[in-house]
């Protein structure tokens, strides 16, 4: 049997471990990792006209509640990570935090979600998921109202557990919030 290399794909490296020394996509063995307890903290924004944000933190929008709506999608969707993401591993989830933050004067709301397991694999795309669908929640309840809301800077704060150890993101003006 022959194999088909993409020549698009980028040379392989030691870092790029979804992809075996033919540059096939493979779901990556776990199996010899060590369990440990894994922590991974994301945050995003979802900016907007100043009305809609009012609106928001009312509770008077016409489709409900959004941010008790769109911090249960970031939990839903956290748990349901393997099944959107490719390659990801299932994880039993141990915490799944989602909170949500008004900025008056950036007329957006933030949103930052810490995932917790213990397992052989770290829970950062799980926690980046949440983010998104939180906000993204935001967006589909708002839309009637804003189509022009915009979502930005969705990304890792922090991660901890594993053979790579701790990572904080450097963020202008200090860490953690960006």
């Amino acid at each position: 049997m022959s194999t088909i290399v993409d020549a698009r794909l980028p040379p392989m490296s030691d870092s790029l471990n979804h992809f075996d020394a033919e540059g096939r996509a493979v779901m990556v063995d776990v199996g010899a990792k060590p369990e440990t307890q894994r922590r991974a903290r994301a945050l995003g924004r979802i900016s907007m006209q100043p009305a809609t944000l009012a609106r928001i933190r009312a509770g008077t929008m016409d489709k409900g509640d959004v941010i008790g709506i769109a911090r249960i999608a970031a939990i839903q969707a956290a748990k349901r990570t393997a099944e959107l993401i490719p390659l990801c591993h299932p994880l039993p989830l141990t915490r799944v935090e989602a909170a949500f933050e008004f900025d008056d004067a950036g007329s957006s709301v933030s949103c930052e979600v810490v995932a917790e397991t213990i397992g052989r694999t770290g829970v950062e795309m799980e926690a980046l998921v949440a983010v998104s669908a939180g906000l993204l929640t935001i967006y589909d309840m708002c839309k009637a109202i804003d189509r022009g809301m915009t979502l930005s800077n969705i990304g890792l704060v922090e991660k901890s557990g594993g053979r790579s150890g701790h990572y904080l993101r450097e963020t202008p003006g200090g860490t953690g919030r960006g």
